[in-house]
């Protein structure tokens, strides 16, 4: 079945400095590459600087003379976290883009950060919460947008207050929706406290639909050796058309929140096709797990207590 293109417009970026997680491969690949030829300075914190310096190739070939470039990152390490929000401050040049996307997605089993947190709690909600703290000056000054990747599964499950770090009994799917879910809080309570002390920062959600990106491929570092079911499933209903996004339009939400003068602070970007699971971007209703104000505090607190990352009081 022919697939009708989508796409959206992003606005000149010139003269703009934008950092983008887990931009080394799918959908945050497609999100710098645009960034990029929108004329903004990208940069890509990376773990694998082999696969980092190949992703670069692959945007200077689609964007030719963009700006981009690698820092190491490895957001499951606190302290490399750390590291790189004291090497962007002593770059001391402001940060008007931050896109959260980079995460980990239901390993067999369980495994930890290396500061003892379950690994998708540690990695793609207390990581990106660091990060916040560590580049908020740059942020402030560049009066910047911050979008955080969710996902669909932050519209099942909860938050699992009693044993966040999944020690008596690990379940991968739910773990996963609590780490999304816990950072979708966690944007939604940066953009009021931004608000309410002036910190000049703008907060929203973006969620990539369902595509088939590498999140449920093999990865041998999370001891998953063979591509998943399901993702040899979405991977053949992508190309064919039905329902699903591609890698390519999956990423257009992030963008649209990131960088349209529409996107709204506080607000929820997802594609609008039917399930919501693929199609053009657009605002969307908040997930009812993302609703709660006294939630997202608490995440916020606890967050604060996990990590050793403090934010200036109100």
């Amino acid at each position: 079945m022919p697939r009708t293109p989508i796409d959206i417009t992003v606005p000149d970026l010139s003269g703009r400095r934008a950092v983008v997680t887990g931009a080394s491969d799918g959908i945050g690949l497609h999100i710098a590459t645009r960034l990029a030829a929108a004329g903004a300075e990208v940069i890509m914190p990376v773990r694998n600087r082999r696969k980092g310096e190949a992703a670069i190739a692959r945007i200077r070939r689609a964007a030719p003379g963009s700006h981009v470039s690698l820092r190491d990152l490895d957001l499951s390490s606190l302290d490399s976290v750390a590291a790189l929000g004291e090497a962007l401050r002593d770059e001391g040049r402001p940060i008007h883009i931050l896109i959260n996307n980079a995460g980990v997605m239901t390993p067999p089993e369980r495994q930890t950060t290396a500061d003892g947190f379950e690994l998708q709690l540690g990695s793609n909600h207390l990581g990106h919460f660091a990060l916040l703290g560590h580049l908020l000056p740059l942020l402030s000054a560049g009066r910047a947008r911050v979008t955080s990747q969710v996902s669909v599964a932050a519209n099942r499950g909860a938050i699992n207050w009693d044993d966040l770090n999944w020690e008596r009994t690990y379940h991968g799917m739910k773990a996963y929706s609590q780490s999304k879910i816990a950072l979708g809080l966690f944007g939604l309570e940066h953009d009021r406290r931004s608000q309410a002390s002036g910190w000049g920062i703008t907060s929203n959600l973006s969620h990539p639909g369902i595509a088939p990106t590498n999140l449920l491929a093999a990865r041998s570092e999370i001891g998953r050796d063979g591509d998943t079911p399901g993702r040899r499933l979405i991977g053949a209903l992508s190309r064919s058309g039905i329902l699903l996004g591609t890698v390519e339009s999956a990423g257009l939400p992030a963008l649209y929140a990131a960088t349209s003068p529409d996107a709204q602070r506080g607000a929820f970007y997802g594609p609008r096709g039917p399930g919501r699971v693929g199609g053009p971007p657009g605002e969307q209703q908040l997930y009812a797990r993302l609703r709660s104000a006294e939630q997202a505090a608490r995440i916020w607190q606890v967050s604060e207590e996990l990590s050793g990352v403090s934010f200036p009081q109100e």
